[in-house]
Parts: structure tokens; sequence; C-alpha cells
């Protein structure tokens, strides 16, 4: 087994998602690569020797020594603020990774895939839709991507463009904007009937955000009658941000 390293990354790109997310692209000389839905450790040292880190997913496929992470404002928390808040371009963290072997989605895989995201759980499966789309691979995707409102959604003109083979849809759970014919609300067994895909299809389905988002969107995937073993979640909690 690859013993992980910490390594050194310096900030080379900030891109806002919302008003509380950025995305951070970092390049790590020596990166190792990695797989869409995979993770890192980033750490943070102070002057006098104290250090802190935290976990984040991937936001992107690889590309060479660069990475891609977009990290929510935590209140109160003692990473993310500091690296939406404080990190500038030309600024150095540490990372180590990649880490995780069983939320990952492959290129030669060819079931269909069904992506269920809550709030920044959205971020390991934009890494699956931007790897499709970097191999060229024709496998159907669905995303059900469920946000508070509009105004909170990451990577939106990305998503908004149309990609051949990837179906989109929003779940608002506060504030649903003018047009919306879904009414505001949790996710519920009709969200995954009507815009994920039907059990006899046998699709890979990756869930992630939330702990109770998890929990709830795998028992209605397993009540549509989904494999257990097609089920894949990865979940987040209060960390200290």
């Amino acid at each position: 087994m690859r013993r992980l390293t910490w390594r050194a990354a310096e900030l080379v790109r900030i891109v806002s998602e919302t008003a509380t997310a950025r995305t951070l692209r970092f390049r790590v000389p020596g990166w190792p690569g990695h797989l869409a839905g995979q993770h890192v450790d980033v750490r943070l040292t102070a002057e006098d020797g104290y250090s802190t880190q935290r976990s984040y997913s991937l936001a992107a496929p690889p590309d060479g020594d660069l990475v891609e992470l977009t990290v929510e404002t935590v209140p109160d928390g003692e990473v993310s603020p500091y690296l939406n808040e404080v990190l500038e371009v030309g600024d150095q963290v540490e990372l180590r990774g990649p880490v995780g072997g069983w939320f990952v989605w492959r290129p030669e895989n060819k079931a269909r895939v069904l992506l269920v995201g809550g709030g920044s759980g959205i971020v390991p499966l934009m890494a699956m839709i931007r790897a499709r789309r970097q191999a060229g691979s024709s496998v159907p995707f669905s995303l059900l991507y469920s946000l508070r409102d509009a105004d909170r959604r990451y990577y939106a003109d990305e998503l908004s463009r149309p990609e051949p083979g990837l179906d989109v849809t929003y779940l608002y759970t506060r504030d649903a904007p003018p047009g919306s014919s879904r009414a505001v609300g949790r996710i519920m067994l009709d969200d995954l009937a009507e815009g994920g895909w039907p059990a006899h299809f046998e699709p890979d389905c990756y869930v992630c955000g939330p702990t109770g988002f998890v929990e709830a969107s795998a028992d209605l995937l397993l009540a549509l009658g989904h494999a257990p073993e097609r089920i894949r979640t990865e979940r987040f909690g209060p960390t200290g941000g």
C-alpha cells in the first residue's frame, strides 16, 4: 500500500461559487493523480507550530499536478474561513492524498450513473461529471441536486449548459426560483423515481451530503428496488470546519 505523504500545494486560481463557497485550484508538484470521488486532507500550520487539518472532496478529475477543491465556509470554523477569506493566489498549504477507493467513478465503468447530492455534497459528484466529460464517455448520467435555494448552487453556469447524456434536476428545500414546477421540500420517493433511473436499469448510485440527507436518500433508493451493493454513500457532518 502506498504511503500518503504531505505535499506543498500552491494556490494558483480562485473561482467564487456562491457567497460562502469558492473553488481553489492548487499546483501540487509530484501529485500522483486521483479518481473522481476521492478526497484529500488539507493541513494548515501556524508560525508557532500549531497545525490543524480537514478533509475536502476533490472537485475535478486529474489534470497533471493541478488539484481543485470547493470549500464552503463553516461559521466559527477553523480551516474553511482561512481557505476562503484569507488564502490568496501564491500562498501555500499542505495536501495529503488522494484518499478513498469505494466512493469513486472510473471512466471504464459502463453502468448508468445516478448522482444524488445534498448541498456541498455536489462536489465529488461534479468531479465524476467532469471525469465523464474528460474521458469522452457516453455513459448516461442523471444528477439530482438538493439545495436550499438557487443562490447556493455550485457550478451554476457549468451545469446549466446542455451536455449530451447528462440530465440535471434541482430539488429546492426552502425557496424555489420562479418557474419551478416542484414544490419546495426535502427529497422524496417521487423525485428519485422521476429524475433517476429505474432499478431494473441497474445504475450505479452515488449519494453525498449531510448524514440525514444521505440516510434518507439511500432508504428511498432501496424502497425503489435498487440493489444495496449499487448504492455508494459519502456523508459529512460537523467537524469544526
